[in-house]
């Protein structure tokens, strides 16, 4: 059994976010899959079962399953172009629990298409600023807990301190802190911050934000293309772009370590 390790979301080692990629004909059994996620210990590992019709994918944190995460999906159609079952600039299915995603990868980018996720506005910040220790200007919420909450600016979005206590207990999956960026080649910056029952605190660069990033900043910006950094450690850029068939998300991918393992 080969494993691969990716970092996604840049064209530099040891940069954006890793994930682990593990291909084959047919999924490993679930416990089997959890416990080397857990070895992985990478925010995401990516467990892809190749098909005629299309390729299933599942991914899974250091402690459960979660229905979708892009940076994993970047990093498994990169693995599939490397190994030669992605053609270039073919777009391909990768069936998710979630959705049915159309990735295609030409000229070392992978653009993947993601759903857009409806938000609704809150009208109560407190629990928001509290869980980011930053001032809230808006927050926006989708039925599915996701959260994306504006902060005035991108020094303060650099310097929020995270209770993930107060993430938890305002049963919170994903939080979202973004800020229009400082810098003129982007347009908005992010920070995600996670439930901590997902084994992830924060998450150094998150596709799947943006189902819900894209849709808010076309409605204070009035585009529909964006280039975005994500402020963490390790940082990532992302280039989005919001269409009739939901959020095309595009980056670049690096493999970094191909583990034999013994299982």
């Amino acid at each position: 059994m080969k494993l691969y390790q990716v970092d996604a979301f840049t064209k530099e080692a040891f940069k954006g976010n890793p994930a682990g990629v593990w291909v084959g004909e047919t999924f490993p059994p679930d416990a089997l899959m959890q416990s080397i996620a857990a070895e992985i210990n990478a925010s995401e590992t990516a467990f892809v079962r190749i098909g005629k019709g299309g390729h299933a994918i599942r991914y899974f944190t250091p402690t459960r399953e979660v229905p979708l995460c892009g940076h994993a999906t970047l990093a498994s159609a990169h693995i599939l172009r490397e190994l030669g079952i992605a053609a270039e600039a073919e777009p391909f299915v990768l069936r998710a629990a979630r959705d049915n995603l159309t990735v295609s990868v030409e000229g070392g980018w992978v653009k993947m298409l993601f759903p857009v996720y409806a938000l609704s506005r809150l009208d109560d910040l407190e629990p928001f600023e509290r869980a980011l220790g930053a001032r809230v200007i808006e927050a926006y919420g989708t039925k599915d807990n996701w959260i994306v909450a504006r902060l005035p600016d991108e020094k303060s979005l650099l310097e929020c301190r995270p209770d993930f206590s107060a993430i938890q207990e305002s049963n919170i999956d994903i939080l979202a802190a973004t800020a229009q960026s400082a810098l003129p080649a982007y347009d908005f910056s992010v920070r995600v911050f996670c439930n901590p029952a997902w084994g992830i605190r924060e998450d150094p660069v998150t596709g799947s934000a943006n189902c819900i990033l894209a849709p808010y900043w076309h409605g204070e910006l009035k585009k529909t293309s964006f280039a975005s950094r994500q402020l963490s450690q390790r940082g990532g850029e992302l280039k989005v772009s919001l269409c009739d068939e939901g959020v095309e998300i595009m980056g670049q991918a690096r493999t970094v370590f191909v583990i034999e393992a013994a299982v």
